[in-house]
């Protein structure tokens, strides 16, 4: 289970939002700007580490990542969103891929080889010179 980002060392910032939607996108800043600072949070170093390899377009070089919803109208629900895909990005950081286990190729598997090495060098001495 990956770690849960703690609310209180997220940081919000409300802008209104871009694109069309007339009068309530000119008049309500309902979008949502979030800042996480990688370094100053309660996340295990591993996670933070992964996530500050995430490209430079999403975290800065002091450490900071950068979100930006906008997608509904409410600003509560574009905190929720970005709070969300904020959990969605520290999950990703910690996960751990299974390392693969080399297996041995099966006796089947090892006689079709040799079976198609040796058609194909037949093959290939067949096109030589014809010897009379």
């Amino acid at each position: 289970m990956p770690p849960i980002v703690v609310p209180e060392e997220v940081e919000f910032t409300a802008m209104r939002a871009q694109g069309p939607g007339g009068q309530n996108v000119n008049k309500v800043s309902s979008a949502v700007h979030l800042r996480f600072n990688i370094h100053a949070s309660s996340l295990p170093e591993a996670i933070k580490n992964n996530l500050l390899a995430l490209p430079a377009s999403r975290v800065t070089k002091d450490g900071v990542l950068f979100l930006k919803a906008q997608e509904s109208r409410s600003q509560e629900e574009n905190k929720a969103a970005a709070l969300a895909r904020l959990q969605a990005f520290v999950a990703a950081a910690a996960h751990v891929p299974t390392t693969r286990k080399p297996t041995k190729p099966t006796y089947g598997s090892q006689q079709r080889r040799l079976k198609s090495k040796s058609t194909r060098s037949d093959i290939k001495a067949g096109r030589g010179k014809v010897h009379e």
